[in-house]
């Protein structure tokens, strides 16, 4: 341990204008500390494109590790044409721009489908956008599957979905984001996750650790400060140890709470 980057996500770093803001992603991770940032590039409830960012080529010849988390809209497991032929065509999109800055993975959520739907088709969609970006070369990054907190028909809330999800996407190389705060509002035991998801998926390429507001089972995805939340901080600690894997903050908090957490893992995973 102690040789994988932490982060945190410290959102797009640039104003309306497109101007950088408080110096932007690089800026903000010196200032915290972290060797690790994840950021988005775009509204992340809305449907543009990226656009060209003026801090590009200094993120991509940076030694701070950069993931990008694609908006929250996509959903390219639905079968609403209306969403779903756009979210892939944003997704192509948005990794595109993630290998521009030189990140090492975008991060996107399972998706749902309707609740009249049989999940089987959601999980050949996912197949599809995979198998049809293939045929142009692939993306030009990792797409990171998530799990996700609740949902019904959900792609990535249980682990038998997930298990039929990586059953369709994993021969593509699809990686998996592990987010804790999900994991436990979906009812997964902490206490085993990591074996758990690497049983299924074979990999953990990313860890969003969050604490959670709520109790387990909950089924709301509602973050907490690694310290300050219902998930015991050791466990959550046990759960970083046993991925091994790069770490991203999403918690709550202010400059110096996050500064503190950083030093904190840091030092529990050395």
């Amino acid at each position: 341990m102690g040789s994988h980057p932490i982060g945190v996500h410290v959102g797009p770093g640039l104003t309306d204008d497109g101007e950088l803001d408080r110096g932007g992603p690089l800026a903000r991770a010196a200032e915290l500390g972290a060797d690790g940032v994840q950021v988005f590039l775009a509204d992340p409830q809305g449907w543009k494109a990226p656009k060209p960012r003026p801090d590009a080529a200094d993120l991509l010849s940076s030694d701070v590790a950069v993931h990008v988390h694609a908006p929250y809209v996509l959903n390219v497991a639905t079968t609403n044409n209306r969403i779903r032929i756009p979210s892939r065509k944003l997704l192509g999109a948005h990794a595109t721009a993630a290998a521009g800055i030189g990140a090492r993975g975008l991060v996107v959520h399972g998706g749902h489908v309707l609740a009249t739907d049989d999940p089987a088709v959601g999980v050949d969609n996912w197949r599809k956008t995979f198998a049809r970006q293939y045929e142009d070369g692939g993306f030009p990054v990792p797409v990171l599957v998530e799990n996700t907190a609740g949902g019904g028909n959900a792609m990535a809330r249980d682990l038998d979905a997930v298990g039929r999800l990586w059953d369709a996407v994993g021969g593509f190389g699809a990686g998996f984001v592990l987010d804790t705060c999900h994991a436990w509002a979906a009812g997964w035991d902490l206490t085993t996750v990591v074996d758990d998801v690497r049983a299924v998926t074979g990999r953990i390429d990313l860890l969003h650790l969050n604490n959670s507001r709520d109790p387990a089972g909950s089924g709301r995805d509602r973050h907490a400060p690694l310290a300050a939340g219902e998930i015991p901080a050791e466990l959550l600690l046990h759960v970083a140890r046993a991925a091994d894997c790069p770490v991203v903050l999403e918690t709550p908090g202010d400059t110096a709470s996050h500064a503190e957490e950083i030093a904190l893992l840091r030092e529990a995973l050395a």
